[in-house]
């Protein structure tokens, strides 16, 4: 009885220290604004002018 007492309170200690160390991960901004040129090559998009500070939406 005392065995089998101290056994499930062992797996659910083990249980709940196992799923506690989840880590979320969250994607970065960048901190610096990328030139229009830059975003044209990182998009595929030809004309850069899109990307400009005055032709944004």
């Amino acid at each position: 009885m005392k065995a089998k007492l101290l056994l499930i309170l062992f797996t659910l200690s083990l249980c709940s220290g196992l799923t506690s160390c989840i880590h979320i991960k969250h994607a970065k901004k960048p901190h610096k604004k990328i030139p229009p040129g830059h975003a044209k090559k990182i998009k595929g998009k030809k004309a850069a002018k899109f990307y400009a500070p005055g032709h944004r939406h």
